[in-house]
């Protein structure tokens, strides 16, 4: 029985000798249809059109002779190595590596790549693939049928961004095709591809850059979180109680936003917890019906250097046409935008309210949609320093809901 298999990566470019070697020594060959049909492989050997990675090592781990494992690109990134080193097959991989396929569609685009995110879009995974191309700038998507250029074009439908979209990479079909997002989905894409999704604000620099995909510099230049409002350009009057930094240090913490994660920010008062929820990698929709508060969000995001898709519109009709959220901050509008809101099945819902009689009656709301309720009365007090005097008191309730289906 095979205990070890060859596993080797294809970039389009000729085999080299490691490769060559392996080929011409395989009694089993497993791959895609295009690499099948390589004159390196032995005509004597056995062929398995690549499907099921986990079905194929089986069938490796059973055979007798020598394996050899054909995958595009580098086959260690995101590829059929993970896979194949599962304990439950007994193998042990060697590989022979090619470029990737992300690195090969940034160098077909000429772009630098090492302030990229990479995800990989299935259909299962695509709203949060969508959903960090909402949130950064450049994002190259690896894509499967069903979860491809023009599905996510579809689902970014509303928000502008460029596509690069790499075809058959390696192959002598290979294109390289460059359009705005809202004209994607009117064509046919073949697979496999590679999209580059530019956009979302502004480019982060590699001047100076020490590790890759992200910029470790506080956004804005400004470190720390729960910031002052006035940090955001705006007087705290202007959000109300709402924007009290303990209150949002709170929400933040219950909601705990990452990347992926779609966040509706409803009633979004200086931008503050909308940019917050951004820094954390988060994809985020802020929703007001006031151009003022809309306009403070917008002048926010830009100064903190983070995407935020600002929507104007009274909630919770104008919710009706949002894309689903992961989890939701609401900032006002009493139990009809909270039902709402819960009707959307979010993971996470926060709220907050000023008195007794209104907490309970927002959380009635998120209980009965099948939420479990937490509730806590948060109290802060700011100190002038110069004479440890009050100068400022906050006492708001923090209402926080879990799904119960996810609850613990």
């Amino acid at each position: 029985m095979a205990d070890r298999v060859t596993v080797i990566g294809w970039d389009g470019s000729p085999l080299t000798r490691a490769a060559t070697a392996a080929l011409s020594a395989a009694t089993l060959v497993a791959g895609a249809a295009h690499h099948l049909a390589l004159p390196e492989i032995p005509g004597s050997a056995e062929r398995i059109r690549l499907g099921s990675v986990d079905l194929a090592a089986r069938r490796i781990a059973g055979h007798r002779g020598s394996p050899v494992v054909l995958a595009d690109g580098d086959p260690g990134f995101f590829g059929v190595v993970r896979a194949l080193r599962a304990p439950e097959h007994g193998l042990e991989v060697e590989v022979v590596p090619a470029v990737s396929s992300v690195a090969a569609a940034f160098a077909r685009a000429g772009m630098p790549w090492d302030d990229a995110q990479v995800v990989v879009a299935h259909p299962r995974t695509l709203r949060r693939a969508v959903n960090v191309c909402r949130a950064h700038h450049k994002v190259a998507v690896l894509t499967s049928p069903g979860a491809g250029p023009a599905e996510l074009a579809l689902l970014l439908d509303g928000v502008h961004r460029t596509f690069v979209i790499c075809e058959e990479l390696g192959t002598t079909r290979e294109r390289v095709t460059v359009l705005t997002s809202d004209k994607t989905a009117d064509h046919t894409w073949r697979d496999p591809n590679v999209v580059i999704v530019i956009g979302g604000g502004p480019e982060t620099t590699a001047t100076g850059a020490w590790i890759a995909g992200r910029t470790p510099a506080a956004p804005g230049g400004v470190r720390g979180w729960a910031l002052p409002t006035a940090a955001y350009g705006a007087d705290r009057a202007e959000g109300g109680e709402g924007e009290a930094p303990g209150l949002r240090a709170a929400q933040l913490a219950r909601l705990g936003p990452r990347t992926g994660d779609l966040v509706w920010d409803i009633g979004p008062g200086s931008g503050a917890f909308a940019v917050e929820a951004a820094r954390f990698g988060a994809a985020v929709l802020a929703v007001d019906s006031d151009p003022d508060a809309c306009a403070r969000t917008t002048a926010a995001a830009r100064t903190f250097q983070v995407a935020v898709q600002v929507v104007r519109g009274t909630a919770p009709h104008v919710l009706e046409r949002l894309p689903e959220p992961d989890v939701v901050r609401i900032g006002g509008g009493g139990v009809r935008v909270v039902t709402a809101v819960a009707d959307r099945r979010p993971e996470r819902i926060v709220t907050h309210a000023s008195n007794r009689d209104e907490a309970e009656a927002l959380g009635a709301a998120l209980a009965e949609n099948g939420y479990t309720v937490e509730c806590a009365l948060l109290q802060s007090v700011e100190l002038d320093t110069s004479a440890w005097a009050e100068r400022e008191r906050s006492v708001v309730f923090l209402l926080s809901g879990v799904r119960s289906d996810l609850a613990p």
